[in-house]
């Protein structure tokens, strides 16, 4: 029989291995969604697969299927990985401005989409996807992104609330769609129907247009 020094001793290596092998899947599965957001963004899903994602990562492409059941499920898993993206690139504060109005509110989240989708060349082949790929890969990560930040305004506005009478989802959606618009257009030629969009000083022009627009409708 094995004494109690020998007993202990099992029982303190039993309770630490299982932490040791959380520790390394964890590890192992945000490399795996870092190298599938990567070849996403550099290649798109043309040539998105198992074998492709698991080179990238450096790991067996076993451990997909183990962790993620599959292709469909590593999607998911990026869709979930958006809401991080908008609490990172969006973050729930007032940037120094005094929300007293939903204008406040509207300018407030748009120069900040407008900011985060500039920096981002995964989240802008999404938004390209999504007038140009119905697939259920598509839809998957474009219905993640749009719900984040419509949890992000939810959390943010409080009482305030927008002028009567303003169809709030129509312009909302017109004011996303004009910034997606926007830097898809300087992504590709520089400028957008005829305003250049290459250097600081011309995004800060369409910024103070974009700001004119909101609060034409909010006030």
């Amino acid at each position: 029989m094995l004494n109690e020094t020998a007993m202990a001793v099992l029982e303190q290596a039993g309770a630490t291995e299982p932490e040791k092998r959380i520790r390394d899947r964890s590890a192992t599965e945000r490399a795996i969604v870092k190298a599938a957001k990567n070849l996403l963004a550099e290649e798109g899903f043309q040539n998105f697969g198992i074998n492709a994602v698991a080179r990238r990562a450096g790991c067996d492409k076993q451990l997909i299927y183990r962790y993620y059941g599959g292709l469909n499920g590593l999607v998911e898993a990026i869709g979930a990985d958006l809401g991080n993206w908008v609490k990172d690139r969006i973050p729930e504060d007032a940037g120094g401005m005094f929300l007293l109005t939903y204008g406040d509110l509207m300018e407030r989240l748009s120069l900040l989409f407008l900011e985060a989708l500039r920096e981002d060349p995964l989240m802008r082949r999404i938004v390209a996807w999504e007038v140009s790929e119905n697939t259920e890969q598509v839809k998957r990560l474009s219905e993640a992104r749009s719900k984040a930040l419509g949890q992000w305004l939810d959390r943010m506005r409080g009482s305030l609330a927008p002028p009567k009478g303003v169809d709030v989802a129509a312009v909302n959606a017109l004011i996303f769609a004009s910034i997606q618009h926007l830097v898809l257009a300087a992504a590709a030629g520089g400028q957008c129907a005829g305003l250049a969009l290459k250097n600081g000083k011309d995004w800060e022009k369409a910024a103070t247009a974009l700001k004119r627009l909101v609060r034409g409708v909010y006030g």
